[in-house]
């Protein structure tokens, strides 16, 4: 299954490096709860590093969810296409 990183998790006066909005494709508000514990890889597209992360929780009423990763994403992973397993 495909999906998009969107951002980072925002707070008002921090951010949270390990945290990625991700947008997965087909999956609406409804929907999302069949994710919930699915792993996420994203690959680094020079070095060829695999990124790993877990969704957890629901975020918002459109269907994106939020995945923790182990190690924290390089900015350039924003807008890029993750893996769902």
């Amino acid at each position: 299954m495909k999906g998009w990183i969107v951002n980072f998790r925002l707070g008002r006066n921090k951010y949270y490096p390990r945290q990625m909005i991700i947008k997965v494709e087909g999956v609406g508000y409804k929907d999302f709860h069949r994710l919930i514990g699915r792993k996420v890889v994203w690959n680094h597209p020079v070095s060829g590093e695999k990124f790993i992360g877990r969704i957890v929780k629901q975020h918002g009423k459109r269907g994106r969810v939020i995945a923790y990763f182990r190690k924290q994403l390089p900015g350039q992973a924003i807008g890029t296409e993750v893996e769902v397993l």
